[in-house]
């Protein structure tokens, strides 16, 4: 919590320091990190250059992020790589992360992206501020293969199902390799609309966690009532879905539609195979429509790549914003599980709700991290956010219900569960964005919650690990 705090006060501190317009020097431009280096770093008058540099520079940069709920701040490094043909882009990223208890994460990630008869720029110096929202930045279509590790010390476990108790916490680690292929077509660009398809090996260790506040998780759980405790199948996963991303009333009314299909195929264990259908319907209410971002990933960067225009010879990430900024959103997220027979869904790859998911989504936050796991999830969340002044700093407010099942019709009968948030946060160039959240309304207390996004800002996102 402490470092995550300082990062927040760096990165806000570095904004703030950007928003006093400082006179450019004559300078010539050097595609060398080491003289960018020099320049930024060697005068404490520019703070923020440096700072930006040392995070989002290119080839070579400083990686931060949370790792995974409870498993702390995680730093490392980062390397990004760019060339560009006649038809095609090709980024490559690669990282490695590592916090304090001993958790870490390692990957990279090959983009190719589609560029038929587009001439390629060269842009010299800084770009201008970004003013428009990421999704009218041209679409083209990608490819994506990436190989990931990631090593988690200390996962809890509550039990499945919405009864499940405080007293039944538990602790585990865990282990998840994946290595896979994806794409994504747009296909129809007024509403931007675009078909995706992946498919994913992934292979899972679970290990105790000692010498933790509970008992680690085979001292009060079986494998009857935590399903893959004993032994963790190979895992083929297919998926494939449609999303639609269009702006409508002179976009003041923002859609961000995502359904998915997945196909688990454990051919070691075919009681552990099952489907998921997922439903992810979000709305953006801008207040200030030509200043208020809309700051979805971007298909065609890597999770450690911000650039606008990765084409060009100097890419560039965005500018540090000025403008003020607000909006209203409205969510709703609905993830049901298929299990033919017998099956079983393993307990690792059910969604959960509570403080933060396990790929680092904040809902139902005044409850524990992982608190209700459950094959079927369902959450509606009302939010509203708004810069400080001109800052990139900003405060939310939300308010989330949610509840989970074991079996698809429960969801209709399940009590509700609630959960109010409130807090700060930075979104400040191309740096990872930042939240500081207080959460209170549950039946379980309070919780504070302190996150660095493991991507930057303009990234794609790193494989989802369920």
């Amino acid at each position: 919590m402490r470092r995550i705090f300082l990062v927040f006060l760096l990165f806000a501190a570095g904004a703030a320091r950007a928003q006093t317009p400082q006179p450019a020097p004559a300078r010539v431009d050097s595609p060398n990190e080491l003289d960018k280096l020099k320049e930024n770093c060697g005068d404490i008058t520019k703070f923020f250059g440096c700072a930006e540099e040392l995070f989002t520079g290119q080839p070579l940069h400083i990686a931060v992020g949370s790792i995974a709920p409870q498993n702390g701040f995680g730093a490392g490094l980062a390397y990004v790589g760019h060339k560009t043909t006649d038809n095609w882009r090709t980024s490559w990223n690669a990282d490695a992360v590592g916090s304090i208890n001993g958790s870490w994460r390692a990957g990279a990630y090959l983009k190719l992206v589609h560029t038929p008869n587009q001439a390629v720029g060269v842009g010299f110096g800084t770009p201008p501020p970004l003013n428009s929202n990421l999704t009218e930045l041209p679409e083209h279509s990608v490819i994506n293969l990436y190989a990931q590790a990631i090593s988690l010390n200390k996962l809890t476990f509550f039990g499945l199902g919405p009864n499940s108790t405080e007293a039944g916490r538990s602790f585990y680690g865990m282990r998840e390799t994946i290595l896979g292929i994806s794409a994504v077509k747009p296909t129809y660009e007024r509403l931007h609309v675009a078909l995706y398809g992946e498919m994913n090996g992934r292979f899972v260790e679970i290990r105790p966690s000692l010498n933790q506040p509970s008992p680690t998780i085979a001292a009060l759980y079986t494998e009857a009532t935590a399903p893959g405790l004993v032994s963790q199948p190979a895992f083929l996963q297919l998926g494939e879905g449609i999303r639609m991303r269009p702006g409508f009333f002179n976009d003041f009314v923002r859609l961000n539609y995502d359904l998915a299909y997945q196909q688990y195929f454990a051919p070691g264990n075919s009681t552990f195979s099952f489907q998921r259908l997922t439903a992810d319907l979000s709305h953006q209410f801008p207040i200030y429509r030509k200043t208020t971002r809309w700051l979805l990933p971007r298909d065609a960067n890597g999770p450690d790549d911000c650039s606008l225009a990765p084409a060009s010879s100097h890419p560039e990430c965005p500018q540090v914003t000025r403008d003020l900024e607000g909006s209203i959103g409205l969510r709703f997220f609905l993830a049901a599980s298929m299990t033919p027979g017998r099956n079983v869904v393993p307990f690792y790859f059910q969604p959960t709700l509570g403080g933060s998911d396990i790929n680092g989504n904040q809902s139902l936050s005044s409850y524990q991290d992982f608190r209700f796991r459950a094959p079927n999830v369902m959450l509606f969340r009302q939010s509203f956010e708004h810069s400080i002044g001109k800052l990139p700093l900003g405060f939310t407010f939300m308010i989330d219900e949610g509840k989970v099942a074991l079996t698809r019709g429960d969801l209709g009968s399940n009590d509700w569960l609630h959960s109010f948030s409130t807090g700060l946060t930075l979104r400040a160039g191309g740096f990872p964005q930042v939240f500081l959240l207080f959460s209170w309304g549950g039946k379980e207390g309070t919780h504070t919650i302190a996150n660095v996004n493991n991507s930057l800002l303009g990234g794609s996102a790193h494989p989802s690990l369920f």
